[in-house]
């Protein structure tokens, strides 16, 4: 081709480009013109509470920092108001929040670890095994447990899984006593990280069973026809069809089961026996890590002005821990779940033509 023909196509390219940009904003302006009267306000309407909720977190943000900020900042060994009661023998403020922040780290995990398997297969036969009627069932069935409240979880763990798990700890102090997590004196009552876990467990299956749920229904029904229609049973069907195209789904179900867990209050207050203090042990009474929702629950009436901003600032670390969460789990559906690729094809195809 020769240079004349280069710079002729490469001018029509660009002048094609040029246009398209203008042409994009004059269909979009003819669209927003088309609109009825009722889908402009129904248009002003989400935008106006999508805005609302954007500065009903900043408020939220600007509230707990404002409010956190004395306690940071504070003399914690001569400050009489926090060298007493629930703040004493810390230095500094990072020193108190820091086994708190453990200790809902830690339990939450141990949640996260007993629901998944649990949830996942709960999701994998309302979807894949179970009949249709039985199916919509036992999918409303798991939806309720979502409406439970959180003290009813409480008195259920204190009455019903406390005694329960008592001799299933016993038996992993005797036998397993050398590992770390099982060590120690087990506890008499079953006010233990075990138990409050599994309690913890329970109240997070249903996020991460729903959300697996529909990511496991929305995988293609020609890739599972294809693997069926190759001898593969039912399982290896689901391990190499389904597994793989809901995983960044399930993914990101595990992480907001994990931001559900990290803010629970009532059942851990009511069933833990807790102290402010670095622990792995799960079996064990009075020792047992605390966690930042429970510590601020119990100690929030009887703590004086300077301790109540000290708690609220564990509130402000909890805040950006849930929060950070949340967005690592919508980032990774975002990215990698059904219909990123097409996104990212259209992002591109975007790129390209504005450059």
């Amino acid at each position: 081709m020769s240079d004349s023909k280069i710079v002729d196509t490469a001018a029509r390219s660009s002048t094609a480009s040029a246009k398209s940009a203008p042409l994009e904003g004059r269909r979009a302006r003819r669209r927003a013109s088309t609109l009825s009267t009722g889908d402009r306000v129904f248009l002003g309407f989400t935008t106006g509470s999508a805005l609302l909720i954007m500065l009903i977190l900043a408020g939220v943000a600007i509230f707990l920092i404002v409010k956190a900020l004395p306690a940071i900042v504070a003399d914690w060994p001569t400050d009489p108001e926090l060298h007493a009661g629930p703040t004493l023998a810390f230095g500094n403020f990072w020193a108190y929040v820091a086994p708190l922040l453990w200790g809902t780290l830690w339990v939450s995990a141990i949640a996260i670890v007993i629901a998944t398997p649990v949830a996942i297969g709960i999701a994998l036969f309302i979807s894949h095994y179970s009949p249709r009627r039985l199916a919509g069932i036992l999918g409303s069935l798991v939806d309720l447990l979502a409406a439970v409240p959180s003290v009813v979880f409480g008195l259920w763990g204190i009455i019903v899984i406390r005694p329960f798990l008592r001799p299933l700890g016993d038996f992993l102090n005797h036998y397993l006593g050398w590992i770390p997590i099982f060590a120690g004196q087990p506890s008499s009552t079953g006010s233990t990280i075990l138990a409050g876990s599994v309690v913890l467990a329970v109240m997070i299956l249903p996020i991460i069973t729903s959300i697996s749920r529909e990511v496991f229904l929305q995988t293609p029904r020609l890739n599972e026809e294809a693997a069926l229609a190759l001898g593969a049973t039912q399982w290896e069907m689901i391990r190499v069809a389904v597994f793989p195209y809901a995983r960044s789904g399930m993914v990101s179900a595990i992480l907001l089961g994990l931001g559900r867990a990290l803010g629970e209050t009532m059942a851990i207050a009511l069933i833990i026996s807790p102290s402010i203090v670095f622990s792995v042990r799960i079996l064990t009474e009075g020792g047992n890590s605390q966690t930042i929702a429970a510590n601020i629950a119990l100690n929030f009436p009887i703590a004086t002005s300077l301790q109540r901003d000290a708690l609220i600032g564990t509130g402000l670390l909890l805040f950006v821990v849930s929060f950070g969460v949340n967005i690592l789990a919508r980032y990774i559906l975002g990215a990698t779940g059904p219909g990123a690729a097409s996104r990212r094809a259209r992002r591109e195809k975007k790129a390209a033509l504005s450059a």
